[in-house]
């Protein structure tokens, strides 16, 4: 009768831990194809994946990978820094947060105390105090592509001095220059506009020609030249020419900056115009150009102005 028992009890014992062990291997976690693990699936795992692989494929298309999911988020960031880095390089120097649409208009606009200073600003945002007119207006000795006498072949009298000499530098290095607009009064100036903006839209006006009382032609201190052939003269096409090579490299020589840099529209509230050549005298227009500034970062007055 003891052997019986003792019999019977080790087939129990034995029954019962290999039930315990189908319950432990039942519960494990597949690690195919589908599973993190990537390890190679015993017989049972292999059936269950094969069974069950339209519900592992689908958990790989909708769960990527941690690491795929922190590459996504790294781009993400990575975008937004570019954008905000685009945003921040559209704002000039020290006036972070300026919203640019303010430029220009009635609430900023503000009247210069010194409109004969041979350094002032006058943009959309700085005027003329009404009908200005400088004292000291002279025409230069210069070729220009116009035959009849006008007011616009007129300059202040040192602006004009340091155009003759940098007229003849262009054509002692074979570039003959002409002068084809220099100063303008405010009635003039209004007309011109009113027509422009008539032509194409007040808002398209406003990028290439500036509203009564804030064009630096009024100063008597800008000059539009071209070729002495007059060959795109104050038009796109004359940026590809060997003048306006010559201006960006040697105005800075005699006094004068390109008022309306390219790239900096923003800034000035202008388009580029490589033909528009503003006074500033040597030392001032130098350091301007070695440091590829535009009159307003300069005079720290660089609120935008692309209105």
């Amino acid at each position: 009768m003891k052997p019986y028992i003792i019999r019977t009890a080790s087939a129990l014992l034995l029954t019962g831990s290999l039930l315990a062990l189908a319950a432990c291997s039942g519960d494990k976690t597949p690690t195919g194809d589908g599973g993190a693990g990537g390890g190679t699936p015993t017989a049972q795992n292999a059936a269950t994946n094969d069974s069950g692989k339209t519900a592992g494929g689908t958990a790989d298309k909708t769960t990527p990978p941690d690491n795929n999911n922190a590459g996504g988020k790294s781009d993400g960031a990575t975008k937004s820094e570019g954008n905000a880095g685009k945003t921040g390089g559209t704002t000039p120097p020290g006036q972070a947060g300026t919203n640019g649409s303010s430029g220009g208009t009635d609430k900023t606009e503000q009247v210069v105390a010194k409109p004969a200073d041979i350094a002032v600003l006058v943009n959309k945002t700085y005027k003329l105090p009404d009908n200005y007119k400088p004292d000291d207006l002279v025409e230069p000795n210069i070729p220009f592509i116009f035959k009849e006498k006008s007011d616009k072949r007129l300059m202040r009298k040192e602006a004009a001095g340091a155009l003759e000499k940098l007229v003849a530098a262009a054509k002692k290095d074979g570039v003959p220059l002409a002068g084809v607009s220099g100063y303008r009064s405010q009635d003039t100036q209004k007309t011109l506009f009113a027509n422009y903006a008539k032509k194409d839209g007040e808002e398209a006006a406003r990028k290439y020609s500036a509203v009564p009382g804030h064009s630096e032609h009024q100063t008597g201190l800008a000059m539009d030249v071209s070729g002495s052939d007059g060959k795109c003269a104050a038009s796109d096409c004359f940026a590809g020419t060997k003048e306006a090579k010559w201006l960006a490299e040697h105005a800075a020589e005699h006094g004068f900056v390109i008022r309306y840099l390219k790239g900096k529209e923003e800034i000035t509230g202008y388009q580029y115009e490589p033909w528009h050549l503003r006074y500033v005298g040597v030392k001032m227009a130098k350091e301007i150009a070695e440091k590829g500034l535009t009159l307003e970062e300069y005079l720290k007055q660089a609120v935008p102005v692309s209105k």
